[in-house]
C-alpha cells in the first residue's frame, strides 16, 4: 500500500492510525532517510497507545520504553552496524515481548527479523511530500 503525505500531521494521523491497528508483540520497522518523519510516524503510534510520555527520537539513547495501554519500545539503530552489535546492548528480547516495538534503521536488523512483521519505507519526493509504502497491514 502507498499513502503520500503533505504534511507532518497527515504523517503522524497515518501513525494513529496504524498504532489501533497493532497487537501485543508487533513489530514495526520504519526505513527512510534522515528526515523522511519516522520519528513522527512512531510519535503517532505512541499516542494511539495512549503513551502519556514526549515520544522522541532515540537516535542518542538507541531505545526509549513508554508506559502505555502495552508497552512501546521506540528503538533507532542508526548508530548501530549490525546484529552483533544490537545484541551487545541487551535488548534483543523486547523483539519477542509483548509490547509493540518500533524500529527506525532496521535494516541493521532486518534479517533477525521474524516475516510477519509491517515494513514502512519513507522516501521523500521533490514536492517534499512524504511516500510511505506499507507493507504487512492495511490502514
Amino acid at each position: 500500500m502507498k499513502i503520500i503525505c503533505k504534511t507532518h500531521d497527515e504523517t503522524f494521523n497515518i501513525g494513529l492510525k496504524l498504532g489501533a491497528k497493532v497487537k501485543p508483540g508487533q513489530i514495526i520497522t520504519l526505513n527512510g532517510d534522515l528526515g523522511a518523519g519516522k520519528t513522527v510516524l512512531a510519535k503517532g503510534i505512541g499516542q494511539s497507545l495512549e503513551v502519556k510520555e514526549d515520544i522522541t527520537s532515540p537516535t542518542y539513547n538507541i531505545i526509549c520504553e513508554y508506559s502505555g495501554k502495552i508497552p512501546y519500545y521506540h528503538m533507532d539503530l542508526y548508530r548501530i552496524s549490525d546484529y552483533d552489535e544490537f545484541e551487545m546492548l541487551g535488548v534483543d528480547h523486547l523483539l519477542f515481548g509483548e509490547g509493540v516495538t518500533v524500529i527506525e534503521w532496521s535494516e541493521r536488523i532486518q534479517e533477525y527479523l521474524p516475516d510477519d512483521i509491517i515494513k514502512i519505507v519513507i522516501n521523500v519526493d521533490s514536492d517534499n511530500n512524504r511516500i510511505l509504502n506499507i507493507q504487512g497491514v492495511e490502514i
